[in-house]
């Protein structure tokens, strides 16, 4: 069984796709939110993602809420610009379509484990074999050769296996989730990165590559960039945690009337806070001069910051802090960015009809390009049980 194709036609959102990536197509075969978050990047660049679905769908288009039942926010969210294609690949037909699609593709990429895309077909030895130029790019739970490789990965299971969820423990010593899926965020990055130095080295040599992008190893990776600290030196001159992020007094700070996030970094920063609040004796102090013993002692300093944050408002704080020039912010609630200044001053919302789910908003790309062509966004496309026209795809010279 294998079904449709959606050709997207042209709407008028006013966020823009950037052609930065005009001419590649990518195939795309992942689901849920690491996969999907990846390819909208491309997608926002330029390229040509040509999402391959199920018969029964992306399983996040039934996430709630949603108006209708494929199309749940989640997924909006995370499949815009992007164009789709309905196959059974467990079936003759679905495979053969697969293989027509791929002969005019630069990249493919899949989030699957390494057992389930050899039983489709889709390993890199058997896609590779025939399409030696293509890039290849797996973004699997675990790197393959270890005993984790076949294991089902969400990003639950890698916030615990990685850290994170240690990292967050409450004030009882119970580790947390992150109230964000980071994992699969940043795992998405990481994908995008790999299609893009993959496409660069297609274009240099003209050959293909595969390129394991693991979840798992990625975000260990990502959270041991700087909590690998002491245990950074062998042997060891401490434990893992980097001593500022781990204090205790690093939080948003209780002001007359709210909270407000505070971060003087340099040591000009640092004099010019303790000059402000009437602490010349810090300000003049050669362990606060001193970058090196300052870290030593940046809990202490964290301290000394809640304790005086507690004699202002936010406002004035906020007054006297910027015209230092020390980095501050109050801090906001999700709902609070809908009326954000700076976010409705750069058009960061948008408010479009999209084709089968009427009134959305659209959080545009966060990206700004000057000296390419650009077109409006592409709504993310519903499911469809059109025919497919694998015609319409023209055979490339690659």
């Amino acid at each position: 069984m294998f079904m449709g194709l959606l050709i997207m036609r042209e709407y008028e959102w006013r966020s823009k796709v950037y052609d930065l990536l005009k001419g590649a197509r990518v195939l795309d075969l992942t689901t849920i939110v690491l996969g999907p978050f990846a390819t909208r990047y491309l997608g926002d660049f330029g390229a040509d993602i040509i999402k391959v679905e199920p018969p029964s769908g992306d399983l996040f288009r039934y996430v709630r809420p949603a108006r209708s039942d494929s199309m749940g926010a989640g997924y909006l969210n995370s499949n815009r610009n992007k164009r789709s294609v309905i196959l059974d690949m467990k079936s003759p037909e679905g495979r053969q379509c697969l293989f027509s699609l791929l002969d005019g593709a630069d990249v493919i990429v899949h989030n699957m484990r390494p057992k389930t895309a050899k039983q489709l077909g889709v390993d890199p030895e058997s896609i590779r074999k025939v399409f030696p130029k293509i890039v290849y790019c797996c973004a699997a739970g675990y790197a393959s050769g270890g005993r984790k490789a076949e294991l089902p990965a969400y990003d639950d299971i890698i916030q615990a296996a990685c850290g994170a969820a240690d990292l967050n423990q409450n004030e009882q010593g119970e580790p947390r989730f992150l109230p964000t899926i980071l994992c699969d965020k940043v795992g998405g990055l990481h994908l995008a990165l790999a299609v893009l130095s993959g496409l660069i080295h297609q274009t240099n040599t003209g050959q293909g590559c595969y390129i394991e992008v693991p979840m798992y190893e990625g975000i260990a990776s990502f959270l041991l960039s700087e909590h690998l600290d002491g245990e950074t030196f062998v042997p060891a001159i401490g434990t893992t945690g980097y001593e500022r992020i781990m204090s205790p007094y690093r939080k948003p700070y209780a002001t007359k009337d709210g909270y407000l996030a505070v971060l003087p970094y340099s040591t000009k920063n640092w004099i010019n806070l303790f000059k402000a609040i009437g602490r010349s004796d810090l300000a003049k102090a050669g362990w606060v001069r001193d970058p090196a013993q300052r870290s030593d002692r940046i809990s202490e300093l964290y301290n000394i910051l809640e304790q005086a944050m507690q004699k202002h408002s936010t406002s004035t704080w906020l007054e006297m802090l910027r015209d230092l020039d020390i980095p501050c912010s109050p801090v906001q609630a999700l709902s609070d960015l809908f009326e954000d200044k700076h976010l409705n001053e750069i058009n960061f919302f948008d408010e479009v009809e999209h084709p089968t789910e009427g009134k959305i908003r659209s959080v545009r790309s966060p990206f700004w390009v000057e000296g390419v062509d650009e077109k409006p966004d592409h709504p993310a496309p519903p499911y469809t049980e059109q025919n497919i026209n694998i015609s319409w795809y023209k055979r490339r010279d690659r």
